[in-house]
């Protein structure tokens, strides 16, 4: 088996936060677009297509919010709690 080259990115590390919650929003809207249409309509014809359109709406709203809760919980809250 042949193996494949890993691929990998070099950023700096002020984009580490929009970064990860922006990956963390896509995987997370995805997950709950998918469960919501699951649960509300089933697997009907051109659900596909509707999940595509609810995950990208979905997305708009939770990149965003996912930012400013990281930046609370990272700044104001974990900035509180001495680990060890």
């Amino acid at each position: 088996m042949a193996k494949l080259p890993i691929i990998r990115i070099r950023t700096r590390r002020k984009y580490y936060r929009l970064i990860f919650t922006g990956i963390m929003a896509m995987m997370m809207s995805f997950i709950i677009s998918t469960a919501l249409l699951v649960v509300k309509q089933g697997f009907i014809d051109g659900f596909f297509m509707e999940l595509m359109h609810s995950w990208g709406l979905a997305f708009m709203f939770a990149w965003p919010s996912a930012y400013a809760c990281a930046y609370v919980v990272q700044e104001h809250i974990l900035s509180r709690i001495e680990f060890y």
